[in-house]
């Protein structure tokens, strides 16, 4: 069954005291695209957030919040050097002593060098935070993919009736057009009886030659075929593929050029008047599986 491309899913996790939580929105996109907002313990993974997000979602733009709460995700990410701090100390005393300074030495002053802290090597979480936040994922893109799942139904229900209406226009203009061709001919021999009046001889032959001529332009058999060859894989399609937005939108350009060509050889006021009705019908097809995966 077909997804739409448009959810949302939440998922939350606890792992030992850490708590994380992810939110997922996703909208229509030409293909997947991740942009993650996360904590700064995260920030590293980013690379396996998106693989962990691939292996699951084909297409749609998807936006990821998440948080991390507890006292691994608490941790600021920095130590002390206390080797430069002692050596700072040390020599802001000499410092002072040579100048002969009475104020004594205090922690602001140490402050104001940078390389007294350092940073803790990134990269790794936490394991406890990295399995939370990865729980709280695959829960929120399980609740997201039922969203879609809940949303393509009834995107498919939609497109099927539509397709099921033009399935019905095929049928009328493929008996119009049948029951013109000997319209056409009885109207051929008319002209031609106008024009030459009773006395003239005709020439037979020539005259079937133009009137099958006729008959093959005015015959669009063909085109109905492959009109309705097209209706059968998209419903195959939204029922039964995952991932069939790009062969959906194929096959309503297939159509789209099968009900421009029998537009361009039917000019009975009918057929061309159901020939425009279903190019609406595919324009608001082509719209809606624009938001199909």
């Amino acid at each position: 069954m077909i997804q739409s491309m448009t959810g949302y899913g939440r998922g939350e996790a606890s792992v030992d005291d850490i708590i994380a939580m992810v939110e997922l929105r996703s909208v229509n996109s030409r293909f997947l695209e991740v942009a993650a907002r996360l904590p700064r313990s995260l920030s590293l993974r980013e690379n396996e957030i998106r693989e962990l997000i691939r292996s699951k979602i084909l297409r749609g733009k998807i936006t990821l919040s998440a948080s991390v709460h507890g006292d691994a995700a608490s941790k600021v990410p920095l130590s002390i050097n206390k080797e430069a701090a002692r050596s700072y100390y040390k020599l802001l005393r000499e410092l002072r002593t040579a100048v002969k300074i009475r104020e004594t030495v205090k922690l602001e002053h140490l402050l104001s060098f940078s390389d007294i802290f350092e940073s803790q090597e990134e990269g790794e979480s936490d394991a406890a935070e990295w399995s939370a936040f990865t729980q709280a994922l695959l829960v929120a893109m399980d609740n997201l993919r039922v969203m879609r799942e809940k949303e393509g139904r009834e995107l498919a229900h939609d497109l099927a009736a539509r397709i099921n209406s033009m399935q019905q226009r095929i049928d009328t203009i493929e008996q119009l057009s049948k029951e013109r061709i000997p319209e056409e001919r009885s109207r051929l021999q008319e002209r031609i009886a106008a024009v030459l009046g009773d006395n003239v001889a005709v020439n037979t032959d020539r005259l079937e030659l133009e009137i099958a001529l006729l008959a093959d332009k005015l015959d669009v058999t063909e085109e109905c075929v492959r009109f309705r060859s097209h209706n059968k894989f998209f419903l195959e399609a939204i029922e039964n593929e995952e991932g069939a937005g790009r062969k959906l939108n194929f096959l309503i350009q297939e159509m789209n050029r099968e009900a421009n060509t029998i537009g361009s050889k039917s000019n009975e006021i009918t057929i061309a008047h159901s020939v425009v009705a279903m190019k609406e019908e595919l324009e608001k097809i082509r719209e809606q599986i624009q938001n199909i995966e």
